[in-house]
């Protein structure tokens, strides 16, 4: 077999890379093979949302989805026995920006960043989470950043069986 059918045959895997950019912000870079906006409606529809935002691996049930992905509005993620993420969308900008609050970790919450850049029908995800202290961000490690690793995988799956055409 030759190296150009080789490649041809080869699955594309994308690299999700997380880095620790300051003593408070941790950043996850990661390209999509989809438009933006199927990535933004993955991140933005409840029920897309659920499908894919918790790792399989944890063996968690995410048992109820509250998203009014608007500036202004809010989010409810619950686990049950009291594990829940919650806070609101500082900015919505479809189909290439959103930003919210983490409010669950009191005052040392981290506020999110996803930026949304589409290039040739790909996009690339920029996510970064900024923490009010070098404290907090080590309080809460990156695990959160690293578990993306799973399920930026799981949302890949996800946008494959979005249909692309609107």
């Amino acid at each position: 077999m030759d190296a150009s059918r080789h490649d041809e045959l080869a699955p594309t895997k994308n690299v999700t890379k997380v880095e620790l950019k300051s003593d408070r912000e941790v950043v996850v870079t990661r390209w999509f093979d989809a438009p933006a906006r199927l990535v933004f409606e993955a991140w933005s529809t409840p029920e897309l949302f659920r499908r894919w935002w918790v790792p399989k691996s944890m063996g968690m049930t995410l048992r109820s989805c509250e998203m009014d992905v608007r500036t202004g509005g809010g989010y409810l993620l619950g686990f049950g026995d009291g594990m829940d993420f919650f806070g609101r969308y500082l900015e919505v900008t479809p189909p290439s920006r959103i930003i919210w609050t983490n409010e669950e970790g009191g005052e040392n919450g981290s506020i999110t960043t996803v930026t949304l850049t589409e290039q040739n029908g790909k996009t690339l995800l920029v996510m970064s989470e900024l923490y009010p202290s070098k404290e907090a961000l080590d309080a809460d490690g990156t695990g959160a950043a690293d578990a993306t690793h799973e399920t930026f995988g799981q949302l890949d799956e996800l946008l494959v069986e979005l249909p692309s055409e609107s």
